[in-house]
């Protein structure tokens, strides 16, 4: 009876009530995370071609235009990993 009756006591719960707010485009693009995102995009793009320049060892002239996209491309995405990856935000 003691028990049953602390038990009680303990299994009170507030109810929450939540809603959800929608994000107006101009709040994100005013976030903080955003510019900080798409700054190391930039950042990884621009190093991903660097360093594919720099490692191939070729003058720029023969360096093709696909090349380069991918350079691009795979810089940007390392950049969007660094800023959005689980261990960045916090949750490893």
């Amino acid at each position: 009876m003691f028990v049953s009756g602390y038990i009680d006591m303990i299994m009170k719960f507030k109810e929450l009530e939540l809603t959800s707010q929608p994000r107006s485009l101009k709040k994100i693009f005013k976030s903080r995370h955003l510019r900080k995102t798409l700054l190391y995009i930039v950042i990884g793009a621009v190093a991903g071609v660097a360093l594919f320049y720099v490692t191939e060892g070729r003058h720029m002239n023969e360096i093709t235009s696909g090349n380069i996209i991918n350079s691009l491309l795979l810089g940007g995405f390392f950049g969007f990993f660094i800023t959005n990856s689980p261990c960045a935000r916090g949750r490893c």
